[in-house]
């Protein structure tokens, strides 16, 4: 496979451009953006908020700054996207309309300027438009060589499992400048491609550029150098690098579902519910929820799964319907939609996650060849996940392919730290059941 080649290090930090990569934001968002029409979006951008947090207060400060200087552009630019990064930090995607509204003032101020043009692909990306968001980019390439057009070429095409494209455009990025952003970018694709130490490595990079003028990219960052971290088994590593994505953003969602996770793996349920409880709190998305009713259930408390699963069965198809989709499958309930949240997915999303996604809920419905057609599909790039492999073992179980489902089972094990508390303990009782090797008969029951 092509390999990212680094230049000479020389780590800029360019936190406006903190888009960081491969997070879910809520459908719902889209529907309002295209259904409403703002004659003056710059009223709309310069609407007062309040709020008392720093990123607030740096809000105010620009919006302040406008209204004095309205014929200064940069300064409108980089309110979109401190509205971008509020939207991240809060959870909130009500700001993703006001950075909108900020490219669209700067294009009615100059039609076609490339800076309103980027802004725009970024919030496309963030509301799923991945095809709309590969168009900005593509027309963007072709008029500057500019790092943060290839990044956002890179996550369209990537979103869409064009991942050779997509290590294209990083490549190219990561060459125009190595920095916090890019190198985050290139250890989500090194993982993807199966590297894990890859990983690690890119990511150590990445957070060796943090600064705390410009907090929560530095957060994100820890937070996944987490993940790569504990897919390693250094567990204990991984929670120290959630501890220091709360030291850059202190009660930062992603970095307490992060460190929740963590602390199931190391035995620590009290301390890991509190963290899961309060990411669930911060950031209501079907992951954090699903985490959350998991964690609870495995620790006997029943009621309690079932309020926080009663809100993702309420808010799941607006927020993250193919994590929904996977929760529904798992669980055996409401399967017509799964199958059909999946499916829909698929039209603009055709990743590895949404092909294993729709591979989980047709197994369910009972459709085993689509199921390992899809399976195998997700697994093509080589990515070291438990859960494909999880899901993969038990579909090629209902195929009666039970050397398959030895290998996959045996590659699952060696990753349940990545598992959730159920599928952990399913896996366990699958790999107790294993029959001799050379043995064709296999129960997926």
């Amino acid at each position: 496979m092509r390999r990212f080649l680094f230049p000479t290090l020389g780590v800029f930090l360019i936190a406006i451009f903190a888009i960081a990569l491969f997070r879910p934001h809520p459908a719902a968002v889209k529907r309002a953006s295209m259904r409403v029409v703002l004659a003056d979006p710059l009223a709309v951008a310069l609407t007062p908020l309040g709020g008392t947090g720093p990123v607030d207060k740096q809000i105010a400060e620009l919006q302040r700054k406008i209204r004095q200087a309205p014929q200064r552009p940069e300064i409108l630019e980089q309110l979109g996207w401190v509205f971008v990064n509020k939207a991240r930090v809060s959870s909130d995607p009500g700001y993703y309309k006001l950075a909108e509204q900020c490219a669209n003032a700067l294009e009615q101020e100059t039609p076609g300027v490339a800076d309103a043009e980027l802004l725009r692909g970024h919030i496309y990306h963030a509301l799923h438009r991945f095809h709309d968001a590969e168009v900005v980019a593509r027309k963007l390439t072709q008029q500057r060589d500019f790092v943060f057009d290839y990044a956002l070429l890179g996550d369209a095409l990537m979103e869409q499992g064009k991942l050779e494209s997509a290590i294209a455009a990083y490549q190219k990025m990561v060459n125009l400048k190595p920095c916090l952003q890019t190198y985050s970018r290139v250890a989500y694709m090194r993982w993807l491609k199966g590297e894990v130490p890859g990983a690690v490595q890119a990511s150590l990079l990445a957070v060796s550029g943090g600064s705390p003028k410009e907090p929560e990219p530095v957060a994100w960052a820890y937070t996944r150098l987490a993940f790569y971290e504990l897919q390693t088994g250094e567990s204990d590593v991984a929670l120290r690098s959630t501890e220091l994505a709360n030291e850059f953003v202190p009660g930062y969602a992603a970095a307490l579902l992060q460190r929740g996770r963590v602390l199931l793996v190391l035995g620590k349920t009290p301390e890991a519910l509190e963290a899961l409880r309060a990411a669930a709190e911060k950031s209501p998305l079907p992951e954090s929820l699903w985490t959350l009713a998991d964690a609870l259930r495995g620790a006997g408390k029943i009621a309690d799964a079932q309020d926080v699963e009663k809100k993702l069965l309420a808010t799941g198809q607006a927020n993250d319907p193919r994590t929904l989709s996977l929760f529904l499958a798992s669980r055996g309930e409401k399967l017509d939609l799964a199958l059909r949240l999946a499916q829909e997915e698929l039209i603009n999303r055709q990743d590895i996650f949404t092909r294993d996604a729709l591979a989980w809920a047709q197994l369910a419905k009972g459709n085993v060849a689509d199921a390992a057609r899809n399976s195998q599909l997700a697994l093509a790039e080589g990515t070291q996940d438990g859960r494909l492999f999880y899901h993969a073992a038990v579909i090629e179980s209902a195929a009666g392919k039970p050397e398959e489902a030895r290998k996959s089972f045996a590659k699952a094990g060696a990753l349940a730290q990545m598992l959730m508390p159920s599928e952990r303990q399913t896996l366990q009782s699958k790999l107790a059941t294993l029959p001799p090797a050379g043995v064709t008969h296999f129960s997926s029951n």
